[in-house]
């Protein structure tokens, strides 16, 4: 007799089970950093009053789309969301509560670079509705800082960090670690330092090259020099996850750790495979409409996003169904990045007629593991999940 639980998800919409939130991308940056491939772009002027009219323009038209739904979260992404003027997130956030109901333990995270310009701005982030800041600190030493593109000092994000942890309950930074000429002994006393410093979440990614950035052409070239080898970048891996445990920061995702009630639940939306739209030049979203599941993108260039909306009263949404088998898919790429794994009912009910999954030979190698009715990486198998994830769907 199947579970209440399993009656459950079989009873929702599938997206129910992750829940519904907003992503809002600000494409705006001071520079572009040589290791990122997001959609940023510097610009020496920005009419934040149009691009508040473009905002208001498109939370009206996703709140048409999906009217009556409950919003866990907001995230403002980017680029830099905080060179953003607070009330434009003001006006942006007071459009949103008129549009939809929010949760019990509704978010609202907004990503900020640590320099005492934006840091000067929170405390009317704050009084706008912010509740969650994440910042882009991402190195504790000016050398590494100034390597990786950034425009902060190690004392100037320290101080716009204790800012923020005065005006904020909930605060969370940024570390890349697998720099260059890092050593294993450096890392763990950077990460320590950090550790004594944290509220209660840490993003913690190692650095990757990517094609189209900076750092991919010079290492194209052969000019990126100081990464480290693979057993190197295992054992920076493992301290991390070491150090994070012991320090009550365990990893509840890949990449990111938190206490324990602390778990950012605008990124949980994406990874237990909720619907959340997308606003904003070269915003994804992933939006049920009619019992199909769509795709949705938004055109990357600010100007032709805005143009688009003032012209149209829509950025240049293109969407396509989503096909089972990619849906399938895509559940389990992002609920196996989770620390507990995927739901067995909602696996079975999601995956197609004609999908053969075959675990048990990871199961068998330790790899996977079953627990509590999920379907989990284990300690094993966590830093090997790309491989995992091959092997399952034969990609």
């Amino acid at each position: 007799m199947p579970s209440a639980s399993s009656l459950q998800v079989v009873l929702l919409e599938d997206w129910e089970n992750g829940g519904f939130a907003l992503y809002l991308h600000w494409p705006f940056c001071q520079s572009k950093c040589p290791y990122c491939d997001f959609n940023s772009h510097v610009a020496a002027e920005i009419d934040q009053a149009r691009w508040e009219r473009a905002y208001l323009v498109e939370v009206d038209r996703v709140a048409g789309l999906t009217s009556g739904r409950v919003l866990r979260s907001v995230f403002f992404g980017g680029g830099t969301p905080s060179l953003m003027h607070p009330d434009l997130v003001a006006a942006i956030l007071e459009r949103i509560r008129r549009s939809w109901r929010t949760s019990n333990s509704f978010e609202v995270t907004l990503e900020a670079n640590p320099t005492s310009v934006e840091a000067g701005r929170f405390a009317g982030y704050r009084d706008a509705g912010v509740n969650r800041i994440s910042m882009g600190i991402q190195a504790l030493n000016d050398p590494d800082l100034k390597a990786l593109g950034r425009l902060h000092s190690a004392a100037e994000a320290l101080k716009a960090f204790e800012i923020a942890r005065r005006l904020f309950d909930r605060v969370s930074f940024d570390l890349i670690y697998a720099r260059q000429d890092q050593s294993l002994a450096a890392w763990r006393e950077e990460l320590g330092r950090a550790l004594s410093l944290a509220v209660d979440h840490l993003s913690l990614y190692q650095l990757t090259i990517e094609d189209g950035t900076a750092f991919g052409t010079r290492a194209a070239a052969g000019k990126l020099r100081g990464l480290p080898d693979e057993d190197l970048a295992a054992d920076l891996y493992e301290a991390t996850q070491e150090l994070c445990e012991n320090a009550g920061f365990p990893a509840y995702e890949v990449s990111n750790h938190a206490k324990t009630g602390a778990q950012s639940l605008h990124n949980r939306v994406y990874w237990e495979y909720g619907d959340y739209a997308g606003i904003g030049p070269g915003a994804h979203g992933r939006l049920t409409l009619d019992g199909i599941r769509y795709a949705t993108d938004m055109p990357r260039l600010p100007g032709a996003w805005l143009e688009r909306v003032e012209a149209h009263g829509s950025g240049g949404l293109s969407s396509e169904a989503l096909t089972p088998e990619e849906q399938f898919s895509e559940f389990l790429l992002m609920g196996l990045r989770l620390r507990e794994g995927v739901d067995l009912a909602r696996l079975d009910h999601l995956k197609p007629a004609e999908f053969a999954m075959n675990y048990n030979g990871l199961i068998d190698s330790g790899h996977l593991e079953i627990a509590d009715g999920r379907l989990r990486t284990s300690v094993l198998g966590r830093p090997v999940l790309n491989a995992i994830l091959r092997e399952i769907l034969g990609a």
